[in-house]
């Protein structure tokens, strides 16, 4: 092989300077792209990031605004359950001294209910009283006060009648027409005493309980007054 011969196969194999530079601009070019795509994917996960912790803290914000409504909410049904719970107690009396306070909550079968309609209900609950039971032997108690006051009426009346005969006058005329009145009040006052026995038992006085007081006064006044005068005769 001659000297020019090697030469030229020399020259086929040294890289072109241009082709070198314009690779090297080739691998730049790319290099700056590939830079721009990491800095455009960096700054769309930085927003995305920014903007999820945003909604965070805005979901932290309304729960807690939710806990707080809560427990205030929590605070005043407690509040209202203390207060039918004192109401019940003071009405149910030794029967509620078991226990120690209200029930502890618990979950409700019916959870889509709220809990005003529970409290309504625990308020009617509670405030149901069981019919008043009649009182034991109250016949023979209201025919014993009838015949009492009918027998103070009947004494009462006797005693203002001899006082208007051994008074005379005047008196002869007006202390029997007040005795009259004065029989009537013992009756009354059976009446009345035999209402306050009732209200105390919790049952009302109805109209037979009246007719009982009133009749067993009308029959001891007139079994009196017969026997007295029987006596007075017979003497």
């Amino acid at each position: 092989m001659t000297a020019s011969d090697h030469d030229g196969v020399l020259e086929r194999r040294t890289p072109d300077y241009r082709s070198v530079i314009r690779k090297l601009t080739n691998l730049d070019e790319e290099a700056a792209a590939h830079r721009a795509e990491a800095r455009n994917w960096h700054d769309t996960r930085a927003r995305e990031a920014d903007e999820a912790v945003r909604q965070a803290d805005r979901r932290i914000r309304e729960a807690v605004t939710a806990v707080r409504a809560a427990q205030r909410g929590l605070e005043e049904v407690d509040a209202r359950v203390a207060v039918l719970w004192a109401e019940f107690s003071h009405r149910a009396g030794r029967a509620a001294d078991r226990f120690a306070g209200a029930p502890q909550p618990a979950v409700p079968r019916q959870r889509n209910r709220d809990a005003d309609d529970y409290l309504q209900e625990a308020a009617t609950t509670a405030a149901w009283a069981p019919p008043a039971k009649p009182l034991k032997g109250a016949t023979f108690l209201y025919a014993g006060l009838g015949a009492l006051g009918g027998a103070v009426g009947l004494a009462a009346w006797s005693l203002l009648r001899w006082a208007g005969r051994e008074g005379g006058g005047d008196l002869a005329v007006g202390l029997p027409v007040v005795a009259l009145i004065v029989a009537l009040l013992g009756p009354i006052l059976a009446v009345v005493t035999a209402k306050r026995v009732a209200d105390r038992g919790g049952m009302p006085l109805d109209a037979s309980a009246v007719a009982t007081v009133l009749i067993a006064a009308l029959v001891t006044a007139g079994v009196i007054l017969t026997v007295v005068r029987a006596n007075a005769g017979g003497g």
